[in-house]
């Protein structure tokens, strides 16, 4: 297990034509906004009264431009006027419904979450690649067991083996996950469908270790990925490693905790999922639907139908030795160019 410090701070519809409330948010997607280029979606975001409505389709589903306007208490050419804007910036999609006289414009959300990239020419872009860099915090849902934890680049973040810590939100500053049991699981802009492309190959980039009390460098564990609920492969993770302090592992963080692990590439292709060389299922990208949704949920855990069970360390920007967060890279098909929307 790693170390604790002496002192550890701290579509169908009802209810009279509307859509529920959880019809309303599914299959929701995820934005990331290129700051440089993507000048229309920050005009979009750059009002008040837009980020209102978009919160309200966000959470109670559709809705046309009577029903905006008196759920917000305002006016309906205010709401027509910034509904226009959040079409233009593709922040919403519309579609005509009957009404009692004539058509009614309905408005839903596209996105539940959105990230603006204010250091866009970072992330390593060739011109058929799109890559993303996952915060390791940023987890969307986890069922972890004991020995479990996370810390900052600065301290143990809330008490050690405690799971049901893994919702606390000081998780966003996660740079380094253990548990011993279970899983994290990240949901990924799918931009291949906001470009309208096809993905040819995906790649998972992380830095993983096994999870033991203290260390051992001979720990065999079975970590498994699963991409859009599929299990894609499992990896046999040779040790938890503390021979040496890990190249980017802050000097509060003791020598008797996991240091660093083995950055892993895990490919899925038409011919499967490799590791490396080594090809680890038949699950290819045709198996993963992944033309049928605006997000990638990827999932790393241990599945207990394996033999070696011996836990997971996953390190951060700031843990290990390599500074980066969990990579999706997506390798999409007859892009000449990045286009001006992404």
């Amino acid at each position: 297990m790693n170390e604790s410090p002496p002192s550890p701070p701290r579509g169908r519809r009802s209810n009279g034509g509307r859509p529920s409330r959880a019809e309303g948010r599914r299959d929701l997607g995820f934005l990331v906004v290129n700051a440089d280029r993507q000048y229309q979606v920050l005009r979009g975001l750059a009002s008040p009264v837009r980020l209102r409505i978009l919160k309200l389709l966000n959470r109670q589903g559709p809705k046309n431009i009577n029903q905006i306007a008196e759920a917000l208490g305002l006016p309906q050419s205010t709401i027509a006027t910034n509904v226009q804007v959040l079409e233009e910036s593709e922040l919403i999609s519309t579609s005509l419904g009957k009404a009692a006289k004539g058509q009614q414009k309905i408005c839903a959300a596209r996105y539940s979450e959105i990230v603006v990239n204010l250091d866009p020419d970072d992330p390593s872009r060739d011109r058929n690649i799109v890559e993303v860099e996952m915060p390791l915090g940023l987890y969307t849902s986890s069922n972890v067991s004991a020995p479990c934890g996370f810390c900052s680049t600065e301290r143990i973040l809330g008490v050690l083996d405690v799971p049901e810590l893994f919702l606390d939100p000081r998780r966003v500053q996660a740079a380094l996950i253990w548990f011993g049991r279970g899983y994290v699981e990240y949901k990924f802009p799918n931009n291949a469908k906001v470009l309208n492309q096809a993905i040819t190959a995906l790649d998972f980039e992380m830095e993983m270790s096994s999870e033991v009390p203290g260390t051992n460098a001979d720990w065999p564990s079975d970590i498994s990925l699963w991409v859009n609920e599929r299990k894609v492969g499992t990896w046999t993770c040779p040790g938890d490693y503390g021979d040496r302090r890990g190249t980017y592992t802050p000097h509060w963080w003791k020598l008797e905790g996991s240091q660093y692990g083995i950055l892993t590439t895990w490919r899925i292709t038409a011919d499967g999922t490799f590791l490396g060389e080594r090809k680890l299922s038949d699950i290819a990208t045709t198996d993963l639907d992944l033309d049928r949704h605006h997000s990638i949920r990827l999932r790393i855990g241990i599945d207990d139908k394996e033999g070696r069970p011996g836990g997971v360390n996953i390190f951060g920007r700031g843990f290990g030795n390599h500074n980066q967060d969990i990579k999706m890279r997506l390798y999409l098909r007859g892009m000449d160019a990045l286009p001006h929307a992404l």
